[in-house]
């Protein structure tokens, strides 16, 4: 719509204005953070963050950024493959307009909006105490993939939604069966889709201190195995500030964080742009 267009309706010329402004103020929030966290942050790197063991002198950050790419990979361990099989059945086997589908629609969406506190002190009595899997990384990682599950079965029911049922019957036209036109065409197809609920739940369990604080704990080593206390990035810089003494190496751990949320995501980003082309 041209702005000559814009003036005969001024309505639409007011949603016009409110969506550019909205962009506007987004845009600058955000590049107001990125810049901020730099101006502060890169001037406090040192290669004492760096060092193989954190000790009170160096507060090194390179076991919290170890630990930080281990409890992302173990929390999508988890939570990928239960969230796009929930998906598939929800979408592809479970009878369309049913009650239980929208139950399990409506506690997907309820448990997407509880906060990470809440998931935290569950993590807690389930993981930590009835379990006794004591503060470990498995309690961190199982918490996590819970939290992350509705945003990944969510994004992965709306990916398969929007996959035309003409490439599921031409695949049965030519004789595949269900389960192989799920895999050779439905998931591929909507592949770019889900991948988008995955990348969301990175940067979520990247970001994430409250949840972790109450099951994975706040040890600054690289764990011997998941059974073993963690601290991630978030973590780290929380504990840092917290204590009051540090508040410059929590900047620079700012800075690593951000820039391993971005490689993060430029990688996912990567991985699918090619498996659409597949």
């Amino acid at each position: 719509m041209k702005l000559k267009e814009y003036l005969h309706k001024p309505g639409a010329l007011i949603v016009m204005l409110f969506t550019i402004l909205a962009a506007v103020i987004t845009v600058a929030t955000m590049l107001f953070i990125v810049i901020f966290i730099l101006v502060r942050g890169i001037p406090n790197l040192s290669p004492e963050l760096f060092a193989w063991h954190y000790t009170s002198k160096n507060v090194s950050m390179l076991p919290a950024i170890i630990n930080t790419l281990l409890m992302t990979a173990l929390t999508l361990l988890f939570a990928v493959p239960v969230g796009i099989f929930s998906a598939v059945y929800l979408v592809e086997y479970a009878k369309r307009g049913s009650r239980l589908v929208s139950v399990i629609r409506v506690t997907t969406e309820t448990l997407a909006g509880i906060p990470s506190i809440v998931y935290g002190l569950f993590g807690f009595l389930a993981f930590v105490i009835a379990l006794h899997w004591n503060y470990s990384m498995l309690a961190g990682a199982m918490t996590l993939a819970i939290m992350v599950l509705p945003t990944i079965i969510r994004t992965t029911e709306e990916a398969l939604l929007a996959v035309p049922d003409t490439y599921r019957e031409g695949s049965f036209g030519l004789g595949a069966g269900k389960l192989r036109t799920i895999f050779r065409i439905v998931l591929p197809t909507a592949m770019p889709g889900i991948l988008t609920g995955v990348i969301l739940s990175i940067g979520r369990i990247v970001g994430e201190t409250a949840a972790l604080i109450f099951t994975a704990g706040t040890v600054a080593e690289v764990p011997v195995n998941i059974f073993s206390s963690t601290r991630t990035l978030a973590v780290h810089m929380y504990c840092l500030l917290s204590e009051g003494l540090y508040t410059n190496q929590a900047y620079a751990t700012a800075v690593v964080l951000l820039v391993v949320i971005l490689d993060i995501n430029w990688l996912s980003n990567r991985i699918a742009r090619k498996l659409s082309r597949i």
